[in-house]
């Protein structure tokens, strides 16, 4: 919970990551509450007011895949919210004569892109289609499991594209850059 709040101000790519990886830790305990305070959150280091404010967060999320029938699988409906925000920035983003860097970056990830969505889902966008790939390949190196070369190369494009993608949302937040994009169009 406290690492959501503070990855949701700086890194909305890494915050999304983190998240899915919370969906799948309550999954793996059954979103079973008294499981998850019992065996993991007993873990952390935390006052008696953030644990309690843990068990809370936690239960929150367990009722929401609960309610959204995603006791298997998906991302919780806040999360999907979130990667079509960052979607919709990167769309503004791209249209926008203002923003080069970030434009050349994106074509240097586009053919990961395609050939990613040849491969899986083609109904995603291609942002969530990137932080599906970095979510898979932290997902491998969890489990000890042997990452290529061109995998890693393509993954360091698309931490580097995300990461701009990431800064842009932030100052977006903090500065809006949408009126500077809008006064081009």
């Amino acid at each position: 919970m406290f690492i959501s709040q503070q990855l949701r101000k700086t890194n909305i790519a890494e915050y999304i990551l983190y998240m899915w990886q919370i969906e799948d830790i309550i999954r793996a305990y059954g979103c079973d509450l008294t499981l998850i305070r019992k065996d993991y959150i007993s873990r952390f280091d935390l006052t008696e007011e953030q644990r309690e404010e843990m068990i809370d967060w936690y239960g929150n999320i367990i009722r929401m895949i609960r309610e959204e029938g995603l006791t298997h699988g998906g991302h919780i409906q806040i999360n999907n919210i979130v990667v079509q925000q960052i979607s919709e920035l990167h769309a503004q983003l791209m249209q926008s004569p203002k923003f080069p860097f970030y434009n050349a970056e994106y074509y240097k990830v586009l053919p990961f892109i395609v050939e990613l969505r040849s491969r899986g889902n083609k109904d995603i966008s291609e942002i969530e289609t990137c932080l599906n790939a970095l979510y898979g390949v932290m997902m491998l190196r969890l489990q000890h499991k042997e990452v290529t070369v061109a995998t890693e190369n393509a993954v360091k494009e698309i931490t580097t594209f995300l990461g701009m993608l990431s800064d842009y949302y932030k100052k977006d937040k903090e500065e809006g850059i949408k009126e500077l994009m809008n006064d081009e169009i």
